[in-house]
């Protein structure tokens, strides 16, 4: 990556690279410069996502429903990866706003370190107790088939560790074209590999985990390369003379740990509704099957938004650093209203088109009788899309400034808490079963949304009052 220099930005004689410079730049540049390569990578993992989910279903229900099973453990994976590299991004990006580069450098080779440390402490466990954990949550029938594919996916944690990491370092520097070019790598050799592993070789749904795993471990030598061995990265990872520190773990916890409990505990939740799914549909498991490919369409249709947040915790982070208050003010608006923009095409896109998108995962004998359940959860989910930018993005925001607790309150809120309550009421107390639960989400999401944008917006004209400075000019807005 070219370095350049920047007298208006920089400490004198210090060379920044260009993503340095767009993260320091003005606000609107910046989100957009840095969402568009991440958007882009998170739409092709959508297709990834897609077409994973069309090889799946080829085998029939019991396979989408094995790949619901673990999901939650998957995802649990995800939490912990992904809190991680949000700590670590949200603290390098806090450094770059305060000039403080030496302070970057020993953030990222902690992050490193750590990752190294969870990966192991979950692979080994998981990978044991596989098969007594799927029997334990319900996995029944598909008990053969959870287990096929969780080992295997618990086996490559590592190489789902390293890159989100690593990712969230180059993201943290404004580095959005690379951590772009390892997540399309990873998505574009997996949809090759898919039908080769799944049908080719003959391993089923084994061979869909063994093509997540290696794609990962393809992405993830990239992501070393280019971080440990290439080094023109902006921040340096020297090993020699690197100590512990306590103040820098804290730090990267703050925000990182917070973000993890908050995902494990969704983790948790959807596990809970497994179980729920289960029980209203008096033990079978085509309701598990529904939730989990809905939820995985749902999950791509809102991808944009991942990728905005990502420039939202980046551009906060640097800005909050150099107590630039007023760019968290138009950073955050112009996100949400970039988000909420994407999200309402997209919503009425699947709602329009939602039977041939359900025709896409049950075209097999044995999907096609839940082919009618799955149209509905999409139309009924679709609703919350739009709303989702304004809870995610100022979810975003919270954990660019390193207000973790505050993060995790917000989406803590919006995913678990409001959703059992309107289970409750929906599914239990009026009995609207299996479309009371499919609504439960919706009004969830959309309710929580709604209340965390709103905080956010008091914490920001709080901080901008604080600091003396005047409101922001509207049409900057």
């Amino acid at each position: 990556m070219t370095h350049v220099t920047d007298s208006d930005l920089l400490p004198a004689g210090e060379a920044y690279t260009d993503g340095v410079k767009t993260l320091l730049g003005e606000p609107k540049k910046a989100i957009i410069k840095l969402s568009i390569p991440m958007i882009v990578a998170m739409l092709i993992q959508a297709a990834y996502n897609l077409v994973d989910a069309i090889w799946v279903a080829g085998i029939g229900a019991d396979a989408l429903a094995a790949v619901g099973f673990v999901f939650p453990f998957y995802f649990i994976m995800m939490s912990l990866s992904n809190g991680l590299g949000v700590g670590g991004s949200s603290a390098i990006s806090r450094r770059i706003g305060a000039k403080d580069k030496r302070g970057a450098d020993s953030v990222a080779m902690h992050s490193i370190v750590l990752l190294v440390v969870l990966a192991a402490a979950f692979t080994v466990p998981f990978y044991l107790f596989a098969e007594p954990l799927f029997n334990t949550i319900g996995a029944g029938a598909t008990l053969g088939m959870t287990v096929s594919y969780g080992q295997v996916i618990f086996a490559g944690a590592i190489f789902l560790f390293f890159s989100n990491v690593a990712n969230a370092i180059l993201r943290g520097e404004g580095d959005a074209k690379r951590a772009m070019y390892a997540l399309a790598l990873g998505a574009v050799l997996n949809c090759i590999l898919d039908p080769i592993f799944i049908y080719v070789l003959g391993w089923g749904i084994a061979g869909a985990a063994w093509t997540t795993v290696l794609s990962l471990a393809v992405a993830s030598t990239l992501l070393l390369y280019w971080l440990a061995v290439k080094g023109d990265t902006y921040v340096d990872f020297r090993t020699k003379g690197f100590r512990f520190d306590k103040h820098i773990i804290r730090d990267i916890l703050r925000v990182g740990l917070p973000s993890t409990v908050t995902h494990i505990s969704m983790s948790l939740s959807m596990i809970v509704v497994n179980f729920l799914l289960v029980y209203v549909s008096s033990g079978g498991t085509d309701g598990v099957a529904i939730y989990s490919t809905g939820w995985r369409v749902a999950t791509m249709g809102t991808l944009p938004l991942v990728g905005i947040a990502t420039a939202v915790t980046a551009v906060c982070g640097a800005a909050f650093g150099a107590r630039a208050y007023e760019k968290l003010k138009v950073s955050h608006l112009y996100a949400v209203k970039i988000g909420l923009a994407i999200e309402a095409a997209v919503a009425a896109f699947a709602f329009v088109f939602a039977p041939q998108i359900t025709a896409v995962f049950t075209y097999s004998e044995g999907a096609a009788h839940i082919a009618d359940g799955l149209t509905l959860f999409l139309r009924i989910a679709c609703l919350f899309w739009p709303f989702i930018s304004m809870g995610m993005l100022s979810t975003a925001l919270f954990e660019g400034v390193g207000r973790g607790v505050s993060s995790m309150a917000a989406t803590t809120l919006r995913s678990i808490i409001l959703m059992f309550v309107f289970i409750y009421l929906l599914a239990f107390y009026f009995d609207l079963g299996l479309v009371g639960i499919w609504w439960a989400v919706t009004v969830a999401n959309i309710l929580g949304s709604v209340i965390v944008f709103v905080w956010v917006r008091s914490y920001v004209r709080k901080l901008i009052a604080a600091s003396g400075h005047k409101t922001a000019n509207p049409e900057s807005n």
